[in-house]
């Protein structure tokens, strides 16, 4: 068993008059993630001629793009935190759902956010769609890696428990309630399984399909990170812990469909959509011509 490292969440604190200002992994996580993303995005538009023809947008476009971004992964992460996971609470107390500041933010909802900003945005300046959602595609894992490691570093989302050498004994007194185990309590540590899976290696290949000259087919970098996310995801579900609002002592592992040992959790139902609609935009990009190269 590995002993959880003596990391803080907040990288450091300032008091001005009693107010207490906080910088938080999770903060420079998604700060990075975005920065970084923006910069690549950047210039890869500068690199006409790994789009075929032309790139689908100007440089300088990108950091308008930025704006759109952010604001749909807030507005969209916690609409889908309202609407995928507590509904019924939120519903109850509607002005709960402005306070993002006390936690609750899904991905599937953020990501279902960019996608909606990033149509309107494409659609505002005579952008195509598809390729814009391909350039978005290569940088995305950076941020799912970052944002991965913050949820470690907050000792959050942590997995099952597990006698693996590997195991971390998660802080806390929820981490540390394992049925059966009377001392510490070790568990996978899936946040580091999804920051490898999501981000490093998803990213990796991404990287390798764009060298390989991916992004002149329209819609194939999209497909496969939808599908890498999803099938990423689902896996990592299988040892990580299910929301605490769907556990119940019938239901230890959290599952909505299905019964108590086999069955999919609310990770594997949003994920499975992201799969399908993946390999569908990969079968697209495939069977058709590549963007022929700009003379």
């Amino acid at each position: 068993m590995i002993p959880f490292p003596d990391i803080s969440p907040e990288i450091f604190t300032i008091n001005l008059g009693g107010l207490s200002l906080s910088l938080r992994w999770y903060a420079l996580a998604y700060l990075a993630g975005l920065l970084l993303g923006w910069r690549i995005m950047a210039r890869m538009m500068r690199g006409a001629a790994i789009w075929g023809d032309r790139a689908p947008m100007k440089p300088e476009e990108v950091d308008d793009l930025l704006t759109w971004v952010i604001l749909g992964v807030i507005l969209g992460g916690r609409l889908g935190f309202v609407l995928f996971y507590e509904p019924g609470y939120y519903l109850s107390y509607p002005a709960e759902i402005i306070k993002v500041w006390q936690g609750g933010m899904s991905f599937h909802g953020g990501f279902a956010g960019v996608i909606v900003a990033a149509w309107l945005y494409a659609r505002t300046r005579g952008i195509p769609p598809l390729r814009l959602a391909d350039a978005m595609a290569v940088v995305a894992p950076i941020g799912l890696f970052f944002g991965r490691i913050a949820n470690f570093i907050n000792a959050e989302l942590w997995g099952r428990p597990t006698d693996l050498p590997w195991g971390v004994i998660f802080p806390g007194e929820a981490a540390q309630s394992c049925a059966g185990v009377a001392e510490a309590c070790a568990r996978h540590p899936s946040q580091l399984y999804e920051a490898g899976l999501e981000g490093l290696l998803l990213g990796l290949i991404l990287l390798v399909v764009v060298r390989a000259g991916g992004l002149r087919r329209p819609g194939l970098s999209f497909g496969i990170f939808l599908a890498g996310y999803g099938a990423a995801r689902m896996f990592v579900e299988l040892f990580r812990v299910a929301d605490a609002q769907f556990i119940t002592p019938e239901n230890p592992l959290g599952h909505v469909i299905g019964g108590p040992v086999i069955g999919l959790t609310m990770g594997q139902v949003l994920s499975l959509p992201m799969v399908v609609l993946g390999l569908l935009f990969v079968l697209r990009a495939m069977g058709r011509m590549p963007v022929a190269r700009a003379a």
